[in-house]
């Protein structure tokens, strides 16, 4: 719970396909997810949203320790339009720890035509923590958390969570 949007309100028929992050400097990827399938081909046809359901809506992120040492890191979206023209396609996410703002990104696609298939990387410069603040992260699972928020013309219409997990064994 807590999503400022239904999924609804994603009147553009935007779908993600896929996600990468990858270590920006030693160009490694760290974590990758595809949707699988031959609908991936073919543009979204709208269907139905059930607003109840949030379960796809948020992730949850399970990273080695050092991760967190990490200067910069690069993140690869793929994701499709429906028939409408996608103007000003923006995402604002914000990384917590608890309820103290770690870092806050704020990243512009600009246009989408309908009916296609893009692709967008974002470079993150990530936040500078001390030895400490990295132990506090890795001592509390899943407790650093960040909010996506994708806005179309300065419309939010889309919300998602997720939840990190730094461990020193992977």
């Amino acid at each position: 719970t807590g999503y400022l949007c239904p999924l609804s309100a994603n009147l553009y028929g935007i779908d993600f396909i896929s996600f990468k992050i990858r270590d920006y400097d030693a160009n490694t990827v760290i974590f990758q997810v595809n949707k699988e399938g031959p609908e991936n081909s073919l543009p979204p046809v709208p269907v139905p949203v059930d607003d109840t359901d949030d379960s796809s809506r948020c992730i949850r992120y399970t990273f080695p320790a050092s991760f967190l040492k990490l200067q910069t890191i690069g993140t690869t979206l793929v994701f499709s339009v429906g028939p409408k023209p996608v103007p000003n396609f923006r995402m604002i996410e914000r990384h917590y720890f608890r309820d103290r703002l770690l870092k806050s990104y704020d990243f512009n696609f600009g246009f989408c035509i309908p009916n296609s298939t893009n692709s967008w990387e974002a470079i993150y410069t990530m936040p500078k923590l001390s030895a400490e603040e990295m132990e506090d992260l890795i001592s509390h699972p899943y407790e650093t958390k960040s909010d996506s928020f994708y806005f179309v013309n300065d419309e939010l219409i889309m919300h998602n969570k997720a939840e990190y997990c730094y461990r020193r064994d992977l």
